[in-house]
């Protein structure tokens, strides 16, 4: 899942437990790179999204639009990134509905002292995209993790997460389980201003690839009490697997 989806709940960071909320959002941003193939890759991922969230529970579904331009011929998307890739000369572009994901998150312990919350989650990513298109594999992908979310002082946020991915193959692409891993600090810079610097990373789907990785720097904007605003987030990615650069913008109503 593209890290705007994951980004949509930062703005919400600085408030810590809060009466029971929904949220309805909306977060674009554009990818370029090589991905690990001879082509630069453009990658326009739209999520629209919603989640509901109480003092232990945050449950989100997000439905993406996508389009991709540059794509090598038999290569496929997973979630708004490369999932496997050919060599292809010819490319194709392509746009629709992408994979629908749904994840949810519990605080099975709350933090306390020098201990941090516990936060284990799941998620599923819907094999919704086209195959055919390259936009998607067609097949359902799963996800169990944990984070570690703590706080220094009032307003510094450090974070830590790490999943496994039980990967859909399509017949012929071989594609594998992955780990997934993020790990930064949210600074509440102002009760409405938050800014965040993550690095995320993953073990590459498909064999003999390197997986993605990058460092992204986010910047969320409160205009309500509630947590209404906005996001401007850039990523810089590290790794042949990655893009070399992406960013969004986008925000979301509380209510």
């Amino acid at each position: 899942m593209k890290h705007s989806v994951w980004l949509a709940g930062l703005a919400l960071v600085a408030q810590g437990a809060a009466a029971a909320s929904w949220t309805l959002g909306n977060l674009p941003a554009y990818y370029s790179g090589r991905y690990g193939t001879a082509h630069t890759i453009g990658i326009f991922y739209d999520p629209t999204y919603i989640q509901y969230r109480d003092s232990l529970w945050r449950v989100k579904l997000a439905v993406p639009y996508m389009s991709v331009s540059g794509l090598p011929r038999g290569s496929s998307l997973s979630g708004g990134t490369i999932a496997a890739r050919t060599q292809s000369t010819q490319t194709t572009n392509a746009s629709g509905v992408g994979d629908i994901w749904l994840v949810a998150h519990y605080t099975a312990v709350r933090e306390r002292g020098l201990w941090p919350a516990v936060v284990p989650y799941g998620k599923i990513k819907f094999g919704t995209a086209s195959a055919s298109e390259g936009l998607g594999t067609g097949r359902n992908d799963y996800e169990a993790g944990l984070g570690l979310d703590t706080t220094i002082g009032t307003n510094v946020f450090p974070f830590a997460h790490v999943g496994y991915r039980v990967v859909g193959s399509p017949a012929g692409q071989a594609l594998q389980n992955i780990v997934t891993f993020n790990g930064g600090v949210s600074v509440a810079t102002s009760p409405r201003n938050v800014i965040t610097a993550l690095y995320a990373g993953a073990q590459s789907e498909q064999p003999g690839y390197p997986g993605p990785s990058g460092l992204i720097v986010a910047w969320s904007i409160n205009v309500t009490t509630a947590g209404s605003g906005f996001q401007f987030y850039v990523d810089r990615g590290f790794s042949a697997g990655s893009a070399r650069i992406g960013g969004g913008v986008g925000g979301q109503v509380v209510f």
